[in-house]
This record gives C-alpha cells, sequence and structure tokens, in this order.
C-alpha cells in the first residue's frame, strides 16, 4: 500500500458501503490493494421491481445509493492516491488488467 495514502481514509473507507459503494479489491499473491469508489450523482433508482406494473416501488431514496457524488470522493491526490483512473465500464477488470500489468513490470 502506498504509505502516502491518509490512514485515516482507509481506516474508515469501508464505513457505510452500502452508500457510498466503496470497495477494495485485494491480491493476496502481491499484497496489492485497490480502491474503487463508484462515482454517481448522488441518486438511484434503488426499490423493488414490480414485474406486472413494469414500475419501481417501495423506493429507498438515496440513502442506498451505491455510489458517491465527485465532491463526496476521498480518493483524492490531497488524500495521498497517486494514481487515479477513471473510466466507464467494469471497475473489476479494470482494476485486474492494471494488476497483471503491475505483476509483468515488477515481478
Amino acid at each position: 500500500m502506498n504509505k502516502n495514502i491518509n490512514q485515516e481514509v482507509v481506516k474508515n473507507f469501508l464505513v457505510n458501503r452500502d452508500e457510498t459503494g466503496r470497495e477494495i479489491i485485494f491480491y493476496p499473491e502481491t499484497g496489492k490493494k485497490y480502491y474503487i469508489e463508484w462515482i454517481g450523482n448522488g441518486h438511484s433508482a434503488w426499490g423493488d421491481f414490480d414485474p406486472v406494473t413494469k414500475k419501481f416501488t417501495g423506493n429507498y431514496g438515496s440513502k442506498y445509493r451505491g455510489s458517491v457524488t465527485p465532491k463526496e470522493s476521498i480518493i483524492t491526490k490531497e488524500n495521498g492516491f497517486e494514481k487515479i483512473i477513471e473510466g466507464k465500464g467494469s471497475a473489476y477488470s479494470r482494476v485486474n488488467m492494471l494488476h497483471e500489468q503491475w505483476k509483468k513490470d515488477n515481478l
């Protein structure tokens, strides 16, 4: 792990994970960790889907939105994160690709 990362951020990264969507992917064979934040608009259509009416019911509002707004992001240079990558598509595929490249370059 990068020693420059704010340890308070690391300690609290997964707090309220259902609300923030924050995740850490850990590769035991190398000890590397990848921090993920799902960036959204702060509102998600979470609820129960009614197959008859084709509508969401019981909308849970912004509590379990599974993402943070760009303003709420804690993966920042100021918090010690050096390589910040934004993109569309699968974060898991991207992390796996980055990790395979890291192994190729460092092992």
